[in-house]
């Protein structure tokens, strides 16, 4: 029970203070744009533990509205024709051992508006490979989000850029990736690495494992 119950906390950021909700839920952190309609910051520890066990929980695939910020992300119908997928932030297969985090994976406060292109091609090769590091490493911290509108379908906004910052506990570094919400062709992680402080002066945010 006490999992089904997220913690809803306001962030008091000034004037954008009344636009950006924080919602903790078991899975993740989300920070969430009401104006924008996804989410600028999601974070969340990837630990060995959490991708060991016997049986893998089912991908749901059943995206719904966040229940403590439902009336800001009930967004399916900007995705309808849209031609943009349904991004994960934190993945569906980071919370595949766990039937409350794989169906959180699923809120639309963990998603973000992606072209194909972007979502089933680096982004997807990145979370394969912060699971790989995860099981190998054990704990990983991430964050990742998106910045900037394209354009707007409805009152959802296409974000320009989309970005992940990953902590590796062991080995005490940061890697930092930062892709272009784009129809081109994906061109490898290693053309997306950035400097920890290209995505910090792009968000506004700091990233430190204390």
């Amino acid at each position: 029970m006490k999992y089904l119950l997220s913690i809803l906390i306001f962030i008091n950021l000034g004037a954008s203070a009344q636009d950006t909700v924080t919602i903790i839920h078991k899975a993740y952190k989300t920070t969430y744009s009401k104006s924008k309609q996804y989410p600028i910051k999601v974070e969340w520890w990837l630990t060995r533990n959490m991708l060991s066990c016997d049986t893998k929980t089912k991908r749901t695939d059943n995206f719904e509205p966040d229940p403590q910020l439902s009336e800001h992300t009930n967004l399916q119908q900007h995705y309808n024709g849209s031609g943009f997928d349904r991004g994960h932030v934190f993945p569906a297969a980071d919370g595949g051992c766990d039937i409350v985090k794989m169906r959180e994976s699923f809120y639309f406060s963990n998603m973000l508006p992606q072209t194909p292109q972007l979502n089933r091609g680096d982004w997807k090769v990145l979370e394969s490979m912060t699971r790989e590091d995860a099981s190998k490493y054990d704990s990983l911290y991430i964050w990742a989000g998106a910045v900037g509108e394209v354009k707007k379908i409805g009152k959802m906004s296409i974000p320009k850029q989309c970005w992940k910052v990953i902590y590796n506990k062991r080995m005490n570094t940061y890697e930092a990736y930062l892709f272009d919400n784009n129809n081109v062709k994906a061109d490898g992680l290693k053309n997306n690495e950035v400097d920890i402080k290209v995505i910090e002066q792009l968000t506004g945010f700091k990233f430190k494992i204390k």
